[in-house]
């Protein structure tokens, strides 16, 4: 049995259009999932990108605020300390007053010629030194109190700002 080559090559010639095509086709697959791979990676590195730039600006953000935060102590610890430096000024003054008044008092007590004139002037004496500390002591209060408020006044409007700031973000 011999085969002719007439007989051979038309079969041949559809196994390899065949070939071609399969070629053809897996090559054209090939560039479809190049080309779906490189979107993909284009696609991703874009959100990468994207997921980046938000961190850097959230960091930014983060850090500014906490600045204003470190600046917010700074200035409520400046008006802590320069309004203790007042109140002690102020207690120093009213001591000294209370001391050159106590002394004031000792001496006119050498001065008296009768017992009752020493009871007079002790009575005069206890009544004034209490009436000055029940005044000097809610004029204190009064100025600790107010001198509190400026001094929390710089950390309460941070507290604030980050409840605006981080509260509309949840």
């Amino acid at each position: 049995m011999k085969t002719k080559l007439t007989e051979i090559a038309p079969p041949m010639e559809a196994a390899s259009a065949t070939s071609e095509k399969a070629i053809d086709a897996t090559v054209s697959n090939l560039k479809e999932g190049v080309a779906k791979a490189t979107a993909g990676f284009e696609t991703t590195q874009a959100k990468v990108k994207e997921g980046m730039e938000k961190a850097m600006k959230t960091a930014e953000e983060m850090v500014t605020f906490g600045q204003g935060n470190v600046e917010a102590v700074v200035k409520s610890g400046q008006i802590w300390t320069a309004g203790m430096q007042d109140l002690s000024k102020h207690v120093a003054a009213t001591a000294q007053n209370s001391l050159a008044e106590t002394v004031s008092t000792f001496k006119a007590f050498t001065a008296v010629k009768s017992l009752k004139d020493v009871f007079e002037l002790q009575a005069a004496f206890a009544r004034s030194a209490f009436e000055k500390t029940m005044s000097e002591s809610g004029k204190l209060t009064d100025a600790s109190m107010k001198l509190t408020e400026q001094a929390l006044a710089p950390i309460t409007a941070r507290v604030t700002l980050a409840v605006e700031t981080f509260g509309k973000a949840a």
